[in-house]
């Protein structure tokens, strides 16, 4: 993860900005905001390794209109995806004088193509509006920030890059039969009650299809962590395993675990972090909060093994007690 990201200022120069590690449990988390036209955008500090200049590009053929093609960044090859032509958005600016986002998520990097980008803020997950997500502002967005009389979009860049490329959706794909293979010895599979949180649509319904494939059944999905804690909380629920995101409005996947594995009756359930980003220090903050299992989004095979783990080791320990 890099210390700092470049920037550009009005002259020109470049300039680092330091990022500031937020904490554990705050609600806090970072984005770089960028400009599309005449509209402001934003993407998650985690998800960005730096910004570049404009790279140039070698065009790809049979191709996504957005997907302009590849370019070589310190060595590295790396498909660059121009978002003003998938959102059908017109350039404030040439191409040669656009910015290059480069991005990491979903253990793969990319570039993302953009007028020109602003800065670094600081916000709280209660700052994200999702009242519009779906409706009038359509499926690329996931929230409005409220930011400085301005409304700032932060997109859903997992669904954007397998709409561009939708062979990355075959990362995804699991073979039923191991799947059963792999949790057949904890027998009736309905009869365990998962809990998924997750705020893309797309994601939260791939999960799902996974697990139904795996055999299990028995799952409630929710949309940010706040509506996770509150069925928790309910005495007449009892779930046996939780499934989180990270970045989410309202309670983050980090701030839901920390109070799950701090509160008496709930810390014997199961967290497995289920995230779009997972460098280390992400991964020692899910370890510090009490995560059971830390899984990439791609290698969703994986979750299938982790869930059937956590909760034979449940069982072992509920007949123990």
């Amino acid at each position: 993860m890099l210390a700092g990201i470049s920037q550009l200022t009005n002259g020109g120069e470049i300039m680092r900005e330091d990022r500031i590690m937020t904490d554990v449990g705050t609600n806090e988390w970072q984005v770089v905001v960028f400009s599309l036209g005449d509209q402001s955008f934003a993407i998650n500090v985690d998800k960005t390794r730096e910004i570049l200049r404009w790279t140039g590009v070698r065009p790809v053929p049979k191709s996504h209109p957005a997907m302009l093609g590849i370019t070589t960044v310190r060595g590295e090859v790396i498909p660059l995806i121009d978002l003003r032509i998938y959102l059908n958005i017109t350039p404030a600016v040439s191409q040669e004088q656009s910015k290059v986002i480069v991005t990491e998520f979903n253990l793969m990097k990319l570039g993302f193509v953009v007028d020109g980008v602003e800065r670094i803020y600081r916000i709280h997950s209660e700052e994200l509006d999702s009242t519009l997500t779906g409706t009038f502002l359509g499926e690329n967005v996931l929230y409005v920030i409220k930011r400085e009389d301005r409304n700032i979009l932060l997109l859903d860049y997992e669904r954007i890059v397998q709409v561009v490329n939708p062979e990355l959706a075959g990362q995804y794909a699991v073979d039923s039969s191991k799947m059963h293979n792999m949790v057949s010895e904890l027998g009736d599979l309905d009869k365990f009650k998962i809990l998924v949180v997750e705020d893309s649509p797309l994601i939260r319904r791939m999960i799902q299809d996974v697990l139904a494939k795996g055999g299990f059944h028995n799952v409630e999905a929710v949309s940010h962590g706040k509506a996770a804690w509150d069925r928790l909380s309910d005495e007449g629920e009892n779930f046996d395993l939780v499934i989180t995101d990270i970045e989410m409005p309202k309670m983050d996947g980090l701030t839901l675990t920390k109070k799950i594995k701090e509160d008496e009756r709930l810390r014997h359930i199961p967290v497995i972090v289920f995230s779009s980003i997972m460098a280390e220090d992400i991964k020692r903050k899910a370890q510090s909060v009490g995560a059971d299992g830390q899984i990439t989004k791609p290698e969703i095979d994986q979750l299938i093994v982790s869930v059937g783990k956590l909760l034979k080791r449940r069982e072992v320990k509920t007949e123990r007690a």
